[in-house]
């Protein structure tokens, strides 16, 4: 893949981001000179080793947090699964209340599951229309906790790039003795993440996500905050991910946050820039934008043209690649939870699309996905 995406035009950047040049050099250089076991006393052992704790401490410059406090993971469903579970197992699954928000992702949602099955007690809190989560709500639902408490609230929203207020939340929850975690897959290296402003205790980010490959992740673990590992074995990565270190696919992302902190502004407020160009250029043929009102992530458009399915939409336009929600959902014709959520009819969530751009979306893109996307909706309508 090059870094100039043309055909067809690449608008899916929150289901996963192109792996760029000097990424994709950082791996091979890994793949060459880390091949020793970073657990290894010898010089191929130490090089190796080299590798992840430069990687850990550019992972951990990028959020704002001491280098110890970084985690490698598998991926953002890992970190994800560590952080809940592990905080679970610490604290006794018996009497934990979860609380949750109503639009997160399968991958914080999945693990709260297995513990509301083991005995905990699991609260979700609801969204106004704009997709947001009331901080106060959040509080309410801790104090009325009899036990330990975890929050889990994503900072961004995957499908409606919405973002919550973290700062609030952390600060109510944590108050009341909860420990907090945010799910930041889709926040990291798109927006300015830091875990101190933030206030959370555990923070998930996923590779592909930010310009590193799949297959790796990360957890932010504040110091002094105890987790239980999912796996057994070796005492890898402080004892909570057992396994030898993936050293190319940990130096991929290490250096994608080296990329993601320069310039992070600037690219913010260009992609807002096309964000905004295209969905006013949608708008001339009636498409209607989901969380208009709500801080968003810069890149991230999710609307509809009323009356028309969004599936059927985009397969009338093979020149663009985008989705319909949540890739994670792919092939599952029913309404995102994450809108029917926000109050949006299950009809018109149907017809929801999601347009996510990147680093290497240009103007010329976004003007000919909007001429295509449009040509699309007038034959539908003349069909």
């Amino acid at each position: 893949m090059t870094e100039t995406l043309t055909s067809p035009i690449y608008l899916d950047h929150n289901a996963s981001t192109p792996v760029p040049p000097r990424v994709r050099e950082a791996m091979l250089r890994a793949l060459e000179e880390g091949f020793g076991n970073p657990s290894a006393e010898h010089i191929y052992g130490r090089r190796a080793r080299a590798l992840v704790d430069r990687a850990r401490t550019r992972v951990a410059a990028l959020i704002g947090c001491d280098d110890d406090e970084i985690v490698f993971t598998s991926s953002g469903t890992e970190a994800n699964n560590l952080a809940l579970r592990g905080i679970a197992a610490k604290l006794g699954v018996a009497g934990l209340t979860v609380v949750l928000s109503a639009v997160e992702h399968p991958a914080t949602t999945a693990p709260a599951a297995l513990l509301a099955a083991a005995g905990a007690q699991v609260k979700r809190i609801p969204v106004d229309a704009l997709g947001v989560v009331d901080p106060d709500a959040v509080e309410q639902a801790v104090s009325g906790a009899r036990g330990p408490t975890l929050v889990s609230v994503l900072l961004a929203q995957n499908e409606t790039g919405v973002i919550q207020h973290l700062p609030a939340i952390s600060a109510r929850a944590r108050a009341r003795g909860a420990v907090v975690h945010t799910d930041a897959a889709q926040a990291v290296g798109k927006i300015d993440v830091r875990v101190r402003h933030l206030g959370v205790d555990l923070l998930s980010i996923a590779g592909h996500k930010l310009y590193a490959p799949k297959g790796v992740g990360a957890l932010y673990v504040r110091r002094g905050v105890e987790l239980s590992p999912l796996l057994v074995g070796a005492g890898h990565e402080h004892g909570l991910r057992p396994g030898t270190e993936n050293v190319a696919g940990i130096a991929g992302l290490g250096e994608a946050c080296a990329l993601a902190r320069e310039g992070l502004a600037v690219e913010a407020v260009r992609q807002r820039a096309l964000r905004d160009r295209l969905e006013a250029r949608l708008a001339l043929a009636g498409f209607v934008v989901h969380a208009a009102a709500a801080e968003r992530l810069p890149n991230t458009v999710n609307g509809r043209f009323p009356g028309v399915r969004g599936s059927v939409l985009l397969a009338r336009v093979p020149e663009i690649a985008a989705s319909t929600g949540s890739a994670c959902h792919a092939g599952e014709e029913r309404p995102s939870a994450a809108l029917t959520a926000m109050g949006i009819a299950d009809a018109d969530a149907l017809g929801a699309v999601r347009l996510t751009l990147g680093r290497w979306t240009t103007e010329e893109d976004v003007d000919r996905a909007a001429d295509l996307l449009t040509a699309a909706v007038n034959a539908l309508a003349r069909a």
